[in-house]
């Protein structure tokens, strides 16, 4: 038999298996649903002329990557948000989706995601949980801030909010109703603020920073939690071509379509990294409250745009800088960085 190319179109609970020569031709083609060993005991007979299988970069890849990998199958992770059909045809479905993988496996030119190492996912894992946990914090602080300007007129610091006591809180709405509003959402605060603690000291004690990501800490508005993040998200720096596609990878470059100085219409935002994005966005803010060069810096682009849009601008020089300081091996020098 000649060799094979695997498509496998995952779903939540299914998946379309297709095997095919790489032409149109179609060996094996069947939906399965989602049990490791069903999947295994279907490929087993193809096993030997299969070159390499190809699965979807869709939320639940974990399990059925590492379980064909375990298996000895060569595994490719296709980057959905690269992948497109032609725009003409008139009918697909998961077959022809399975079959389009396969094939673009045979012809070369399949858009591979990167397969995150499995021994460090749980880490990774956790540390993103604790992202998580952090803009949880921030929506109650976000909800008594709310409460308090609409009810009373204060507008009270992120600071001074959390370190608020009930008794605090009475002083300052004596109304019953609105003082447990904003006792609800101080208890729910002060929760995740532990958890959030809990969290930064299970991932202390089970990853440290690696010599060659330990110049991240020379970068202003990065610490120690930060660049954790970054070294975690990030992986082997040279996986990126350029530092155009790790600024791209950290979504902190636009994402317009223009054609003769027009725009038409704009790309898919969310084609990168969601958690190193936040990561440099966090320490865009830190910088900017920290170190004068680049709040100057906010403030040029600030004069003329939204704030919003001028942290997203030191959010990608931090990402331009930290590629840079990965790569070769230096120092942040926030005057080359910020010109």
């Amino acid at each position: 038999m000649s060799r094979l190319y695997g498509g496998i179109d995952l779903h939540s609970n299914n998946s379309v298996v297709v095997l095919s020569p790489g032409n149109d031709e179609v060996v094996y083609k069947k939906r399965l649903r989602n049990e490791l060993s069903v999947i295994l005991d279907a490929l087993s007979p193809y096993q030997k002329d299969i070159e390499g299988l190809v699965v979807e970069s869709t939320y639940n890849w974990y399990w059925l990557v590492d379980g064909l990998q375990e298996a000895g199958y060569r595994v490719h992770l296709a980057n959905t948000a690269a992948i497109g059909q032609y725009e003409g045809l008139k009918y697909g479905d998961d077959e022809s989706d399975a079959r389009w993988l396969a094939k673009m496996l045979w012809l070369g030119v399949l858009p591979e995601g990167h397969i995150y190492p499995k021994e460090e996912r749980p880490v990774r894992d956790l540390m993103r949980k604790r992202g998580h946990l952090v803009q949880q914090r921030t929506s109650q602080v976000l909800s008594i801030q709310n409460l308090l300007a609409r009810n009373t007129g204060r507008r009270l610091s992120g600071n001074a909010i959390k370190a608020l006591k009930d008794e605090d809180v009475e002083t300052m709405q004596p109304n019953e109703e609105l003082a447990l509003a904003l006792k609800s959402s101080a208890a729910v605060m002060r929760c995740l603020d532990e958890q959030i603690k809990v969290v930064e000291r299970a991932v202390k004690g089970r990853v440290r920073l690696r010599e060659e990501f330990k110049g991240l800490l020379t970068v202003s508005g990065v610490g120690p939690v930060l660049a954790l993040t970054i070294m975690l998200e990030t992986g082997d720096i040279g996986r990126f071509e350029g530092v155009g596609n790790f600024a791209s990878y950290a979504r902190c470059v636009d994402s317009d379509r223009k054609s003769n100085g027009k725009s038409k219409g704009s790309g898919n935002r969310k084609n990168g990294n969601k958690y190193l994005s936040w990561a440099f966005v966090e320490a865009a803010n830190f910088a900017v409250r920290y170190d004068p060069v680049i709040k100057r810096y906010y403030q040029r682009k600030t004069a003329k745009t939204l704030p919003a849009v001028g942290y997203k601008a030191v959010a990608h020089k931090l990402a331009r800088a930290c590629y840079y300081i990965l790569r070769d091996q230096v120092a942040f020098d926030v005057t080359r960085a910020f010109v």
